[in-house]
């Protein structure tokens, strides 16, 4: 098995359309799957997700994926008003479970193999989180989707997406979000708001920038882990990113 660190640079362009990363891992929201639903997966969205990462899956390029919750348990939520916040956190956990099962079978249905590792132990349904078997699912070409998050409440899915980025290698961590990059201002309330293209980890703290949750930021800074920040609503953004193309903005180091 291939244990070499790999270099990780800001970003290299890649050459004629070639990919510029080896092995990415994805974050996608749980809120990005429902698309213009109010909760849950639509299907006509993963279905979309799925093109665009099989796609990114025939360059060559190994991916992992990180999912989160969002989109289930926002329809459980007024129920979950007033608990406790682990058992809360444990139901999101299981709610990446379920992203990630529909996921893989979405993948499945394009020809793209994938393998579910959990940080939670369901046997029955998914394999536990094993690192060195996700490490060689990824160099088989195989998409590797990471579920339950950390398996610890109190630790958002970001915060699992810079983990086992690192754990993986990889060279970027993909922020893939319905804003296309991070912005001076919020897109949404302030029109003159500029993109900003790349900007490092310490102005990004300065500014005071939302790009990922405190704990997320700050391992892949220590860690010198780039997060690329780009819009998965965009057709072709996706691919375009692991090109090392002008999309989204690069936090690095």
């Amino acid at each position: 098995m291939n244990t070499v660190p790999i270099n990780r640079s800001p970003e290299r362009p890649g050459v004629a359309g070639s990919p510029a990363y080896r092995r990415v891992l994805l974050k996608l929201s749980g809120e990005a799957l429902m698309g213009d639903d109010a909760y849950g997966i639509n299907r006509q969205t993963i279905d979309r997700m799925v093109t665009e990462i099989a796609g990114v899956v025939a360059l060559g390029i190994e991916l992992a994926v990180v999912i989160g919750g969002g989109n289930i348990f926002r329809g459980v939520a007024p129920g979950a008003s007033g608990m406790d916040r682990a058992t809360a956190d444990y139901m999101g956990m299981l709610a990446t479970v379920m992203n990630s099962l529909a996921l893989q079978d979405a993948l499945r249905q394009v020809g793209v193999v994938a393998r579910v590792q959990s940080a939670l132990k369901i046997e029955q349904v998914v394999e536990p989180y094993i690192r060195p078997k996700a490490l060689r699912y990824l160099e088989e070409g195989k998409v590797v989707i990471f579920a339950a998050g950390t398996g610890n409440p109190f630790f958002t899915t970001d915060t699992a997406a810079a983990l086992r980025g690192a754990e993986m290698g990889a060279e970027i961590v993909l922020k893939a979000t319905k804003v296309d990059g991070v912005y001076t201002a919020d897109p949404a309330r302030d029109p003159a708001a500029v993109r900003y293209h790349r900007i490092s980890f310490d102005d990004a703290i300065g500014r005071n920038l939302k790009v990922m949750d405190a704990t997320a930021f700050a391992l892949c800074r220590d860690q010198r882990l780039p997060i690329k920040v780009f819009s998965i609503l965009k057709e072709g953004a996706l691919a375009r990113v692991v090109r090392g193309e002008d999309e989204g903005t690069l936090v690095h180091v």
